[in-house]
């Protein structure tokens, strides 16, 4: 324990006799396991935000659209419109179709909202049916929800987003009182739960949701809708029930073999796939730039230490001359080695978890510290001064005691 003591001494005042290369190798290897960290830690976060994303669009979730998606360029695309799915359509894939447990239609159009003196321009208007809460996952926090009685009956009648109900009422209680959508009337009987953005980048708490046939009818008078949601028995579902539905729709729609669909059939894990597949580039790019800090900061400890026997070859002779072993001069090279690398990586923890919880905060995400990259980055860190510190400290104990003594 004394003699481990003894060599520590010796090491931090060697190491302070080199001040700025020590604090640029420490810098080096702190680098190196920072961005590691806060790669690992962040890309936990983000597949556990795309998680909770589409379970909050809905469990076992298939999403048919009217027209079909067209591609400009490598990532340019969007969906063409239609005016042929239907109610019907929606009505027969709930009844025909096995896999399906719910099917929910939906329109949707912008409009002006005014209530008093404020007005919002080009807020989002859905029209739903009953069952959009439990399928959608979203639900009333004050008042109710629209019902069947309510659609029948073309009642002018409207539950609005978190969002809504404090840019138009603020700390006022919003149930009961009467907005103006476009040219409609509507009374306020619901305010629904704060949900924040989708996956499509729609903020949810920023919209209003009226009786499906009220919308149809009063609000853009048509019969078509522009989507409707199906949900299904479990995850295994999704895959035959989307061939399904495609199968269903064609033959109702009259889509001759060969002939483009004028409709989509999306399943949100392919979504969530694609997303991860960019976060698992990120993470790669991340983990080379990782890589690359760990080995300039391998190159700083390994310059420093051949700097330091270079400038200790008398200390080393006299220490050969009065006994001390090889095994003796590599240990203290090789400590002197992991002292910068194990600094290095004791701050680069530290300053990861830090950053990556501040970041989470700052973005919304799950905060997701991953032990196994913690441990992963401070052994590579250790592993990257032990590794540099070997070649000097071979080359310290070639040093001949007789050759000290005469120059």
């Amino acid at each position: 324990m004394k003699r481990l003591a003894l060599n520590l001494r010796i090491a931090l005042r060697s190491l302070a006799n080199f001040r700025l290369r020590t604090a640029l190798a420490v810098l080096g290897v702190f680098f190196g396991t920072f961005s590691l960290i806060i790669v690992l830690n962040l890309s936990d976060s983000m597949a556990e935000k795309t998680e909770q994303e589409t379970e909050s669009l809905g469990k076992n979730l298939l999403i048919v659209r009217s027209g079909f998606a067209r591609r400009y360029g490598a990532n340019v695309q969007f969906m063409t419109t239609a005016t042929n799915l239907t109610v019907e359509d929606a009505r027969a894939v709930a009844d025909g179709i096995p896999y399906v447990t719910g099917v929910c239609p939906t329109g949707y159009k912008n409009f002006p909202v005014r209530y008093e003196g404020t007005v919002l321009n080009s807020i989002l208007v859905t029209g739903v049916p009953p069952n959009y809460e439990d399928i959608r996952n979203f639900r009333v926090q004050e008042g109710r929800f629209v019902t069947d009685e309510d659609s029948r009956n073309l009642r002018k009648v409207v539950v609005i987003g978190s969002g809504i109900a404090e840019k138009l009422f603020g700390e006022a209680d919003p149930l009961g009182r009467t907005i103006m959508i476009w040219r409609v009337p509507c009374e306020v009987i619901g305010v629904m739960e704060a949900k924040g953005v989708d996956l499509s980048g729609v903020d949810q708490d920023n919209q209003l949701f009226v009786p499906l046939q009220t919308f149809l009818k009063n609000f853009v008078n048509r019969e078509y809708v522009n989507t409707f949601y199906v949900q299904t028995v479990d995850t295994a579902s999704l895959k035959p029930a989307k061939e399904a539905i495609e199968d269903l729709l064609r033959k109702r729609h009259r889509i001759a073999k060969g002939t483009r669909d004028d409709f989509a059939v999306i399943d949100l894990k392919d979504v969530m796939a694609l997303k991860s597949k960019a976060m698992d580039l990120i993470s790669i790019l991340g983990k080379i730039a990782a890589a690359a800090s760990f080995l300039i900061g391998g190159l700083g400890i390994l310059s420093i230490m051949i700097l330091i026997v270079s400038e200790r070859r008398m200390e080393i002779g006299v220490r050969r001359a009065v006994g001390s072993r090889k095994r003796d001069i590599v240990f203290q090279f090789l400590m002197e080695s992991a002292f910068i690398s194990v600094s290095g990586g004791m701050i680069g923890v530290a300053a990861g978890v830090a950053v990556s919880l501040a970041v989470a905060a700052v973005l919304h995400y799950p905060a997701r510290i991953s032990l196994a990259g913690l441990t992963l980055s401070f052994l590579l860190s250790i592993a990257s001064g032990v590794l540099a510190g070997l070649y000097p400290s071979v080359r310290a104990t070639k040093i001949h005691p007789v050759d000290v003594l005469r120059s």
